[in-house]
């Protein structure tokens, strides 16, 4: 082969691996743009303002802005409810668009021993801002997951340059955070977000990306986000990416949550039905929809709540279904849980018959 036919096959070579990807024109390693982005992402609060619910908190750091006080922060609530938003819009209003510079930010995924806090944590703290006045800020994103020696060396830290920064923890579960650095800080809670104000935000983004939602859909969507806006929003995409229209049955096949149709005959069966009939129909169904138990319990409790059963029944039912749950947690066998579950639905028919 000459040298000519040699760089031919070499550029094919190189055109077959080049890192573009295919139909986007992008090379690898270059930003998204906003259409790529997850729309978590897409639709994240830029100001305060935009945050979603929790008015009383926002209000109170403006004011805490205004006056240029800002405390130590520590941010503890269930998880898509605003905690991280509320603080990078904190950012923004503070330092204005360049505001990555002036954070150091360190999320659960990041190694977050007592080595880190000595040296990442301590150095960016005790560098005085150049050319900018005031403080600088240090965001800890699921704080409830750093060993005990690291928030004892933390809490010397918030002491030894509270002139230079100021510190926002956040947490889901604010037992897990020493009460020494909690007395350091000042506490705001984050509930779930009211069912109202995610459905008014969920309907912003269907109406920018133009996503065909079913009422029926909208219900089944908001009954499973909890109060959880990154769950809904993230369910929504999934939904929209799968299925030109979105309705009930497309949400619950999308998250894999039972239907409700389908725990209602699963019930019903358990209580009317012969013991065999009934749990040969309940495993061919979880064969066929791919359930797990673990579902069948929670969407079991929730109907149990619509029947009607006395007082001594009820009891014996829910405290039986915790200890299913229980055991399930703990790597017991499916099979044997179902059978316990069943027999348990038995016993609180005849339970409610005496």
């Amino acid at each position: 082969m000459d040298s000519e036919d040699e760089t031919r096959s070499m550029d094919v070579d190189i055109a077959a691996f080049s890192p573009i990807e295919k139909g986007k024109g992008r090379a690898v390693g270059q930003p998204l743009d906003d259409e790529m982005l997850p729309w978590v992402e897409k639709y994240r609060p830029v100001t305060l303002d935009d945050v979603v619910s929790h008015k009383d908190i926002t209000t109170t750091i403006e004011k805490f802005i205004d006056k240029n006080r800002l405390p130590h922060l520590l941010f503890y609530g269930p998880p898509g409810t605003g905690k991280t938003s509320t603080i990078l819009a904190v950012a923004r209003r503070i330092y204005g668009p360049e505001y990555r510079k002036q954070i150091l930010e360190l999320n659960a995924s990041d190694d977050r021993g007592i080595d880190v806090v000595r040296e990442q944590i301590k150095q960016f703290a005790e560098t005085r801002t150049l050319f900018a006045r005031g403080f600088k800020l240090i965001i800890l994103d699921e704080a409830d997951m750093m060993t005990q020696q690291a928030q004892a060396a933390l809490r010397r830290v918030i002491e030894q340059y509270t002139k230079n920064v100021r510190f926002c923890i956040i947490c889901n579960y604010v037992n897990k955070i020493a009460p020494a650095i909690q007395s350091r800080c000042t506490r705001f809670r984050f509930s779930p977000l009211p069912i109202v104000e995610v459905e008014k935000r969920i309907g912003t983004v269907i109406e920018a990306e133009h996503v065909k939602l079913t009422e029926d859909g909208k219900k089944a969507l908001l009954k499973l986000s909890k109060g959880d806006m990154r769950r809904a929003l993230n369910v929504l995409q999934a939904c929209h990416a799968a299925y030109d229209s979105v309705g009930e049955t497309e949400i619950y096949n999308c998250t894999g949550n039972p239907h409700p149709s389908d725990i209602e005959n699963i019930v019903n069966s358990m209580l009317s039905d012969e013991f065999t009939t009934s749990y040969q129909m309940i495993s061919t169904m979880k064969t066929e929809r791919g359930l797990a138990l673990q579902d069948l319990i929670s969407g079991a409790y929730e109907y149990i709540e619509t029947i009607e059963f006395k007082p001594q029944a009820r009891i014996y039912l829910l405290d039986y279904l915790a200890t299913t749950e229980h055991r399930l947690s703990a790597g017991a066998s499916e099979k044997i849980q179902l059978s316990a579950m069943l027999g348990a639905f038995k016993n609180a028919v005849e339970l409610s018959a005496r």
